[in-house]
């Protein structure tokens, strides 16, 4: 039998022996010739630039439309980092759109994207075609959509004086006509209600047509140089502000602070800034209330919509005092707070920010049918919503027409609904992410498990079936660390002992 000396020297052997890894499947056109689906998971490998001393890959971070991104740092011995972190970006093509390229050039082969003074990175999230990132000293860069990036005067903003929409202060904001806002059927500030005199088939006719506007301002903004800036720009913040994370939407980014406060910036026409406005054009950070001060300590019974809550839940005091997750989909924005609470704001138009209705909502505001409950983690898609709560269940709610609510159906859920597949029983949740139209989550005994959108292989099962209920992703020789879904694609960190 080995004394303990001899297990403890085992023990750093084995230490010593693991390195990490990177995944990816889904559709990163750069990445082969024939720009070709990826199915199944494939190994990233690792920047031949970056190979000295030990460098190595530290988180996946998904990426936009069709570019992925990852971060990695130089390791000393016993995994004490050494130098900075730095943005590793692959899988985009020049001929398929400037949106392809936002993160740089670099196709088949992953580089490293020069932020300026090398600053070193530890969080980096992309929307539809704009980048942001956060680093070791809080400070935040953007890059993309001219829109996006609050330092850079948009080119919309020369065009004519007939292409301006006006926004909810009398400001210009700098919007071609065609792209006025695509509102839901209702909107509310405090979670108000709408009239129910429209028929269904109307609601159907309209929910078309502000997803087909949808469709269309995505495909018109998807190329030209004028559009995009490629450099990184310092985002300007308050005095003594220090970013911790990021997450990047559709046209919009969200900011949060080591305080627990959240910053917003970019489109907000359906509330997904959170200002109790439909601004079309944030220009510059500004301060989301997340929390109504007025309120605190008061009986959340009091706030909420009567009948909606238990009796354990009635009891509750306002959920929160600080803001720790946050998240951004196409058009709506998801936040957790100390207390467990989730709050969700903008377009609703297929019930994903889950407040029992397809309204859009200004403000943030708490679910009801989840007070009682304490979420932990929240991720969010195009048109969907996902979230694990501290007992490790998942719920979903949105958009479902691809599956990407894994509950075996095909309709939008309104309210948050439990996913009890039978592949997830006796399986506790730690990781959730979500892609445009799929999701998937990492499990606290290693496995991965993906649904809904699988027409470019992003769901890592090996075929372009969607599916509508969690399924194993298979990966064999490795220990899953974190997933992260681009819009098309999917990226797993994993560990594994050479």
């Amino acid at each position: 039998m080995a004394s303990n000396g001899d297990e403890r020297e085992e023990d750093v052997k084995m230490e010593e022996c693991k390195e990490t890894a990177v995944y990816m499947w889904g559709y990163l056109p750069g990445v082969s010739p024939e720009k070709s689906p990826i199915f199944s998971p494939v190994q990233v490998p690792f920047p031949a630039s970056s190979i000295h001393g030990g460098d190595s890959w530290k988180d996946v971070c998904g990426g936009g439309c069709g570019f992925a991104m990852a971060i990695s740092v130089a390791y000393v011995l016993e995994n004490v980092e050494l130098g900075s972190g730095k943005l590793i970006t692959w899988g985009s093509t020049e001929d398929e759109g400037q949106s392809y390229t936002t993160s740089g050039k670099h196709g088949e082969i992953p580089e490293p994207f020069p932020l300026p003074h090398e600053a070193s990175v530890v969080k980096v999230a992309a929307g539809w075609a704009h980048c942001v990132s956060v680093t070791v000293t809080g400070e935040v860069y953007t890059w993309g959509w001219k829109e996006c990036v609050p330092s850079v005067k948009s080119i919309r903003e020369s065009a004519a004086a007939g292409s301006f929409q006006k926004d909810n202060n009398g400001k210009q904001s700098a919007l071609p006509t065609e792209q006025a806002s695509p509102r839901s059927q209702g909107s509310s500030s405090n979670g108000g209600a709408v009239s129910q005199s429209d028929k269904k088939a109307g609601e159907e006719v309209n929910k078309k047509r502000k997803v087909s506007a949808v469709k269309e301002e995505f495909e018109n903004l998807s190329s030209g140089d004028d559009f995009f800036t490629v450099s990184p720009s310092l985002v300007t913040l308050g005095p003594g502000v220090r970013i911790t994370n990021v997450a990047a939407g559709g046209r919009h980014t969200l900011a949060l602070s080591d305080m627990g406060q959240v910053w917003g910036w970019g489109y907000g026409g359906e509330g997904q800034l959170g200002l109790g406005s439909r601004i079309k054009m944030v220009s510059s950070p500004h301060l989301i209330p997340c929390f109504d001060t007025s309120t605190a300590g008061k009986d959340w019974s009091l706030i909420v919509p009567q009948g909606s809550l238990n009796s354990s839940a009635q009891a509750s005091k306002f959920p929160g005092s600080y803001v720790k997750e946050i998240a951004c989909g196409g058009r709506h924005s998801a936040v957790v707070t100390d207390a467990g609470a989730l709050f969700t704001f903008g377009w609703g138009l297929y019930g994903q920010c889950g407040q029992g209705s397809t309204n859009d909502q200004l403000r943030p505001t708490c679910i009801p049918t989840l007070s009682s409950i304490q979420v932990e983690s929240v991720a969010a898609g195009l048109w969907h919503t996902v979230c694990i709560t501290a007992n490790r269940r998942v719920y979903a709610f949105g958009g479902n027409q691809f599956g990407q609510l894994g509950n075996g159906a095909d309709q939008d859920e309104t309210r948050p609904t439990l996913l009890d597949a039978p592949s997830l029983e006796s399986k506790r949740a730690k990781m959730v992410s979500c892609g445009a139209r799929h999701s998937a989550i990492l499990t606290e005994d290693g496995q991965v498990y993906s649904w809904g959108w699988n027409k470019y292989g992003q769901l890592g099962l090996g075929d372009s079936i969607d599916r509508n209920i969690p399924s194993r992703v298979p990966i064999e020789g490795c220990q899953p660390k974190n997933v992260e879904c681009g819009w098309w694609h999917t990226l797993l960190l994993a560990e594994t002992t050479v």
